[in-house]
């Protein structure tokens, strides 16, 4: 199976384990994640100005190409994807925002969301299977007591995300089964770290991320794992309590190709 991918920004930056990790780790499970041609930063936030297009034109861009090459768009930075996939949304059900992004672009044929968009995540739930992952395992974190960290971006708005229940969710941690290792379910898992106010108003965001990794580290858990650089950003650099690292970097781990990525 191939897939279109956007890798976002961040990823050619200050995430390249995430990105390096997962690319090794869909290797090892029979896919490929084939980068899109002349992506362009997806804004990192969604625009929610109802007449703002040009913002939103670079994800239209990934979406289109996706479409055109027949394939679904998979995302691994949880700012991207909550970006891509509110614009596809627009590009699906707000004519306005729909046309006059179409009249822009100048497409040879009008882009209307025909596109999927997954994460990773949910490649590995939906079209690998959390089973099958388990038996594509041959280093299991045995004995490891990880907790999930969602943050805010993947999970909502949950209607249009779709990505799991906002409220309760389980995709990490059926993940942290699959790899062979225990979850740690803990109050503050889809809270939100501080995000975008980490630079502004770094006293809140620091006491948000104390609140997030005491709770994890209270109910027993000995690392988080995330989706989003940002919250691993202020998670490691506001509390340093517990260990973050990119969900990636496990699966890779389980799927005994860490270190040939660390060789590279």
């Amino acid at each position: 199976m191939k897939y279109s991918y956007y890798p976002g920004c961040t990823l050619r930056t200050k995430a390249k384990d995430l990105d390096a990790y997962a690319r090794a780790s869909a290797k090892a499970l029979g896919f490929e994640l084939e980068e899109i041609e002349d992506w362009q930063c997806c804004g990192g936030v969604y625009p929610l100005g109802t007449d703002e297009i040009a913002t939103k034109l670079s994800s239209v861009r990934a979406l289109n190409e996706a479409k055109v090459k027949g394939q679904s768009l998979v995302t691994l930075c949880s700012a991207c994807h909550h970006v891509i996939k509110r614009v596809n949304d627009d590009m699906k059900n707000v004519e306005d925002i729909r046309t006059r992004a179409n009249n822009y672009m100048e497409l040879e044929e009008p882009y209307a969301g025909e596109t999927e968009v997954l994460h990773f995540l949910e490649v590995l739930r939906d079209k690998v299977g959390f089973d099958e992952l388990k038996k594509k395992v041959t280093n299991p974190l045995t004995g490891k007591k990880i907790g999930a960290y969602y943050g805010c971006l993947l999970l909502r708005p949950s209607s249009l995300l779709a990505f799991d229940d906002p409220e309760n969710p389980k995709i990490i941690e059926d993940f942290i089964r699959a790899i062979g290792a225990e979850p740690v379910v803990y109050p503050y898992r889809n809270e939100c770290c501080g995000g975008y106010i980490s630079l502004k108003e770094k006293e809140m965001s620091k006491t948000m991320c104390e609140k997030i990794t005491d709770s994890a580290e209270g109910f027993g858990a000995e690392m988080l794992i995330t989706a989003c650089p940002l919250c691993l950003y202020n998670l490691n650099k506001s509390s340093g309590k517990l260990p973050v690292v990119y969900f990636t970097e496990l699966l890779a781990e389980a799927l005994g190709v860490k270190e040939e990525v660390q060789k590279s």
